[in-house]
């Protein structure tokens, strides 16, 4: 027997109950909308439950806040950690009782004129909009070298990426120049032989570069294409890597240096287009990640290069259709704790105007 939950109909069923989701929650819940939250986790705190122990934010806690409550300052200041970060989306979610059902998994979601019905593990709930906000975890992406199938040592993603106590000792390849990269890398370099490899040279931000100027920066640039106005600069032009101070303590011992991509990767290590060769037993993929929209795949969404087209978070192919958090495809820095929070109100005000129409 189903029950009222999935003989109901709400405005909007959110998909992803982390940080884009809640962010949508709250406004949801201040618009005074009929909606629930379905979340895949067995407990709050979404991609942040599987990141590194030692992962910090690149920003103060009052400038890692999602809409209407600042983060509490960490007690030891500085940057926040992976755990100060969880705590604060737990008490989040339950500060504001955004009705979250989990763990529920959205497999797919189907649609007709008068909204859509969402597959899951926990029955079909009706929505008369959908947010996904799966964000990217899921979706690690690695790339394809020559030679990868015949390595006989270990290689990993990022995002699988516990801590150092499995390394110690070994030879690791770290492969990638973004701040992932970075900060595992320098975690690393005193505990492994270790190899930073990045296909250009690592650009580190200025020192006093955090979160809260790539922020500004981001806002300013949007703010500057959607007035038709020269667009000044980019995030990526003043740099990739934010020194928060384990990479920058790393980076001024001389520890941590970044060396040349490899070309090949051989049966215990890799290769480089000169000949050289250097054996590894382990290699970390620090190269990003995809975004997780499976569950919209029987929307027919996608354009033919396999994007999602949007017009602000509305998918471009069906209005009723919103993507929240994704990075700058769905707003300026929307994949932040801090910049989510706007395109989360801007979706709920279109899903208002939407259901007012």
């Amino acid at each position: 027997m189903a029950s009222p939950d999935q003989t109901h109909t709400f405005d909007a069923v959110v998909i992803g109950g982390g940080q884009a989701g809640l962010a949508c929650g709250y406004y949801l819940r201040r618009a005074k909308l009929d909606y629930i939250i379905l979340d895949d986790q067995d407990e709050p705190g979404g991609a942040w439950r599987h990141t590194w122990p030692s992962l910090r934010l690149f920003s103060p806690a009052s400038f890692a806040s999602l809409p209407g409550w600042f983060m509490p300052e960490y007690d030891s200041g500085g940057f926040p950690p992976r755990e100060h970060v969880l705590d604060y989306l737990r008490r989040y979610e339950h500060r504001y009782q955004l009705p979250v059902r989990r763990p529920v998994t959205a497999h797919s979601v189907s649609s007709d004129a008068s909204g859509f019905a969402v597959e899951t593990s926990g029955g079909i709930f009706q929505g008369r909009t959908i947010i996904s906000a799966t964000g990217t975890w899921r979706q690690p992406h690695c790339p394809t070298y020559p030679g990868l199938a015949d390595f006989s040592g270990r290689h990993i993603h990022s995002a699988h990426y516990t801590g150092p106590d499995s390394f110690v000792g070994q030879r690791v390849a770290v492969v990638g120049g973004g701040n992932s990269g970075a900060q595992i890398a320098a975690e690393l370099a005193p505990l492994t032989t270790l190899s930073w490899l990045t296909s250009r040279p690592p650009r580190y931000l200025p020192d006093d570069v955090d979160g809260r100027i790539l922020f500004q920066v981001a806002t300013e640039y949007a703010r500057n294409v959607t007035a038709g106005r020269p667009a000044g600069n980019k995030i990526t032009d003043l740099g990739d890597i934010v020194a928060v101070p384990e990479v920058r303590k790393a980076r001024d011992a001389g520890i941590l240096v970044a060396e040349p991509m490899f070309e090949r990767i051989t049966a215990d290590g890799a290769a480089w287009a000169d000949g050289t060769t250097r054996a590894f037993d382990t290699i970390i993929w620090c190269t990003g990640f995809r975004p997780a929209v499976g569950p919209l795949k029987d929307l027919h969404l996608r354009t033919i290069d396999g994007h999602i087209a949007t017009h602000g978070t509305q998918a471009a192919a069906d209005s009723r259709v919103f993507l929240v958090g994704y990075g700058d495809w769905t707003g300026p820095a929307s994949a932040t704790l801090l910049g989510v929070g706007r395109t989360a109100r801007d979706t709920v005000a279109a899903i208002q105007r939407y259901l007012g129409a």
